[in-house]
This record gives structure tokens, sequence and C-alpha cells, in this order.
């Protein structure tokens, strides 16, 4: 399968996403407060903040990985990409990419879902977001591995539409 057919871009809402995980744009302190992890902790139910609670703090540009409670996700694997009520940044948003997608090659998981991490409430510029999250994932996809669709599941038109444009121009600049 072609790079080009392993990456989707879908408008629409994460938690309703029928993959392995759904990644959630965390804070490091992994407090599922408003935005994407609100959204997930409605839905996926408060047993997913008691895992968050049981594993604590972690690193800013890394991830941890919960069940998915009462979502269609199994899994559910939270990015750290800022502080609670700071900011994401360039480093911190491809660290979480990366080690999200690392999470899910060691539990040998075959879909996932991203939104576009840090462009909410950690206030990151849409089309760099893009490029960051969309060149990780293309990276990190042309190793050996068990992922075969990484989905990106923008919530409203703005995203989707650079979400979009950065896709089209990496495939035609790399042919995937």
């Amino acid at each position: 399968m072609k790079l080009g057919e392993k990456i989707r871009l879908v408008q629409g809402d994460i938690t309703d996403m029928d993959v392995d995980a759904i990644v959630n744009a965390a804070n490091n302190d992994l407090v599922l407060g408003a935005g994407v992890a609100g959204a997930i902790r409605r839905k996926g139910g408060e047993e997913i903040q008691r895992e968050c609670d049981r594993i604590g703090t972690i690193p800013i540009g890394t991830a941890a990985i919960t069940t998915g409670g009462k979502l269609k996700a199994r899994w559910v694997i939270h990015a750290a990409s800022m502080e609670l009520g700071a900011a994401t940044t360039p480093d911190a948003l491809r660290g979480s990419t990366l080690h999200s997608l690392h999470l899910a090659r060691q539990k040998g998981l075959k879909s996932i879902a991203f939104p576009a991490i840090g462009a909410g409430i950690g206030g990151f510029p849409l089309r760099e977001c893009a490029e960051i999250m969309l060149g990780a994932v293309a990276e990190e996809l042309r190793q050996p591995g068990s992922l075969e669709t990484v989905y990106f599941v923008l919530f409203d038109r703005p995203a989707f539409d650079a979400f979009t444009s950065v896709w089209g121009k990496m495939k035609r600049e790399s042919g995937a």
C-alpha cells in the first residue's frame, strides 16, 4: 500500500471513530478538561480519567495510553504537547506525535486517528500543525510496522482545509 493510501483526512468528531486508537490532544498532567480531551471524557466515561490519574504526570513531548472506555476505539493515546493552561511548541508537537505512533506500534495497532493536536486550546497555528504532524506520520509510516491506516480527524472546516492543503502539497512533492 502506498503512503498516500495510508493517510486519510476526515472532517468530523474523533470520538466517533471506529479505529484501534484515537489520540487525545493532552496536557502533561493528563487532565481531561476541555476540547478533544473533554469530549473523550464525556463520551468515553470517567474510567479514562481514572486511568490517567493512575498514570500521573508525563513529560511534555511524550504520550501515554489508556483503554477507550465506552468509545468505539479500544485505546486512547494521550499525546502531551503542552502543560495545563500553556501553549504547544513545535518540538512538543512532533515528539508527542511520534511517541503516539511508537505506542501504537508497541500494541500492534493497525489504525489510529489523530486530531489537530495543539491547534485548539494549545493555540498552535493550523498550517504549521499540519506540516509537523503529517511530516512525522509520513516519516514513521515509511518504516516497517503494524500501522496500516492513520486518520486525521479534523473537527471543523478550517482545520480540514489546512490539513488537506498541506497533505496535497506533500504528496505532490514526494510522489506519495
